[in-house]
């Protein structure tokens, strides 16, 4: 398992950077879309459907839905994607109680748009600067993206080093029993110390430090789910 994740990142890794930086903006749309219409295509597989067919028609749909949102304000689309990922830890926190709820198969697909819809959005808001008010010292949106991506890397590594280590109590065995409370702390703590480092290299203020390390410990709690 080890040794497939290292190939895969040395695979993975440099193609998402050289999406990010090598790209201009209309470039970055096609390149983030084609990540997003790959992942519907394996969404329909984890929704129960097998033939390519099914699947190549559920990544086509949803390519349709990004080629709209495109041109729909961001807020209210990053809003509804907040929504979901509190419904989403609702529903594994209920876990099964709840699974009548979204067992169908069309319901899942539902969920895949969004999950990958919000997405979507949310990178062509940051690549376009919709949010460079929120940005501290001029820093650009090419680095926020990349912040974002060590954000997911660090949680996921630090899950997996600690969860194997130290993963002897199970933090939801009914849902995915390989995960361990000892993972899950050591995703938080990894995006932490990447937060610090990453405040103290842009020269942040307390103030945003301390909220830039809140979202860095919400990113890595909504990763976990």
């Amino acid at each position: 398992m080890l040794k497939q994740r290292i190939i895969t990142a040395l695979i993975m890794a440099p193609i998402a950077l050289a999406g990010l930086f090598l790209f201009q903006v209309v470039g970055f749309y096609w390149f983030v879309g084609s990540i997003t219409a790959v992942a519907a295509w394996e969404w329909a597989r984890m929704s129960g459907f097998e033939a390519q067919s099914m699947r190549i028609a559920y990544a086509v749909y949803v390519s349709v839905w990004l080629i709209f949102v495109r041109y729909v304000d961001a807020t209210p689309i990053l809003y509804l994607g907040v929504l979901w990922w509190i419904a989403a830890i609702v529903l594994v926190l209920s876990y099964p109680g709840l699974k009548h709820l979204w067992r169908k198969r069309s319901i899942k697909l539902f969920i895949g748009l969004l999950v990958l819809v919000p997405f979507w959005r949310a990178m062509l808001a940051i690549r376009e600067g919709e949010l460079a008010s929120f940005l501290p010292n001029d820093l650009s949106v090419l680095s926020v993206i990349l912040y974002a991506l060590f954000l997911i890397w660090a949680a996921d590594t630090g899950a997996y080093f600690c969860g194997r280590a130290w993963g002897k109590a199970k933090l939801a065995p009914m849902v995915s029993p390989g995960k361990s409370w000892a993972g899950a702390w050591g995703g938080i703590a990894c995006t932490t110390l990447l937060t610090l480092g990453v405040a103290y290299y842009i020269e942040l203020g307390p103030d945003r430090t301390v909220m830039l390390l809140l979202v860095g410990a919400m990113t890595a709690v909504v990763s976990i789910f």
